[in-house]
């Protein structure tokens, strides 16, 4: 077939079968409380649920549920992974409210600004690297309270922690923000010029183009990164044992590459440092940060963990007596890390790389 008929043929195709463009949703919130009032409730006050919050919070349950049943597996008490959350996400939170408002002070801070706006998490603006550094702090409270090893916890969170993000990508969608360049392919986003829900000009918009341009759809490209990153950590981490905090740094390299190729295509503002946005700075130090922990444990700890518990520290389905939260004393807890570095030392030093399967029992990633 000539050329120009193979192009045809395609244009052809592409008009009847693909889509020309993708539509934006036309809500960003749930009105519970005029739902409410067709069934007959009239409420005194007003409940709007937004989307946005709702993808969040679903991401966090998934995450938590595939956490819970990585870290169960490594041998630790069911349910556990409770603790160490209720810690994790709301300093994850506080850290990524905060590392917006850092990266955004203009938006903040000016003559006349209210400064209680930084805490008015509600009307938007969250970064996720915030909410990594946040979220690091939080857990290594919540594993210093339970027992459960640091970088036990963080590999078992990798792949939930990236499924969490792509759901969260889809808050993105819904808000109509965080888009990417003008495109004419037919996987353009279609953004309204007014938003549908207050009548008001759309911010995110640059001022000067068509009402009907379409722009990259940058929450897309993210949710399928993520998603391969998340088949990708499952596979590695079954694939080489990795332990020690390798698989999350894995998970930090993954993210950060790609964060660094949509960060580069969108067009919503952001503080310039050397001619590159803040976020991409972010995603080049986890990258750093990433290569760092697995060069690192790779020498500190080449062999695999014993347990999912610090050194002193033992859970066992059939002799279960007490609550995790009685299984040690502050002295005990104090001494975990220095006795839990000399037994690993030693353990690394005798334990082969393919250990017996009485040795490994329990101990899969």
């Amino acid at each position: 077939m000539p050329a120009d008929g193979a192009t045809h043929v395609w244009k052809v195709y592409h008009q009847v079968f693909l889509p020309q463009s993708i539509p934006s949703p036309q809500i960003d919130s749930l009105d519970i409380t005029g739902w409410l009032r067709t069934l007959g409730v009239n409420l005194p006050f007003t409940i709007d649920i937004r989307i946005y919050a709702l993808c969040i919070l679903f991401g966090i349950v998934v995450a938590t549920i595939m956490t819970s049943r990585r870290l169960t597996k490594r041998g630790a008490e069911p349910g556990i992974v409770l603790d160490i959350i209720l810690w994790t996400v709301p300093l994850g939170i506080i850290g990524s409210r905060f590392f917006h408002v850092f990266t955004h002070p203009g938006d903040y801070f000016y003559a006349g600004a209210n400064f209680w706006e930084i805490f008015a998490i509600w009307d938007g603006g969250i970064a996720i690297f915030g909410g990594l550094i946040g979220g690091a702090i939080g857990a290594w409270i919540g594993c210093r309270l339970t027992g459960i090893r640091y970088w036990t916890f963080a590999d078992a969170l990798a792949p939930g922690l990236l499924l969490a993000q792509a759901f969260g990508r889809f808050g993105n969608y819904f808000n109509q923000e965080l888009f990417g360049q003008p495109t004419d392919g037919w996987w353009g986003l279609q953004i309204d010029a007014i938003n549908p829900n207050t009548g008001l000009a759309n911010p995110a918009i640059p001022i000067g183009l068509a009402p009907d341009t379409l722009f990259q759809p940058t929450f897309a490209y993210e949710v399928i990164w993520n998603a391969l990153g998340v088949l990708f950590l499952l596979w590695i981490g079954k694939r080489l044992n990795l332990q020690w905090g390798k698989l999350f740094g894995v998970y930090l390299i993954w993210y950060g590459a790609g964060r660094t190729v949509w960060e580069t295509i969108r067009i919503d503002p952001s503080e310039i440092f050397f001619g590159v946005r803040t976020n991409v700075w972010a995603a080049w130090l986890a990258i750093a940060i990433g290569i760092v922990i697995i060069v690192v444990q790779r020498r500190r700890h080449p062999g695999l963990e014993k347990s999912a518990y610090v050194s002193g520290i033992a859970w066992s389905p059939a002799t279960a007596e007490v609550d995790s939260k009685d299984r040690y004393t502050d002295e005990e807890l104090r001494g975990d890390v220095a006795a839990d570095d000399v037994a690993d030392s030693n353990e690394s030093e005798t334990t082969d790389l393919e250990p017996s399967a009485t040795s490994t029992a329990g101990a899969k990633p």
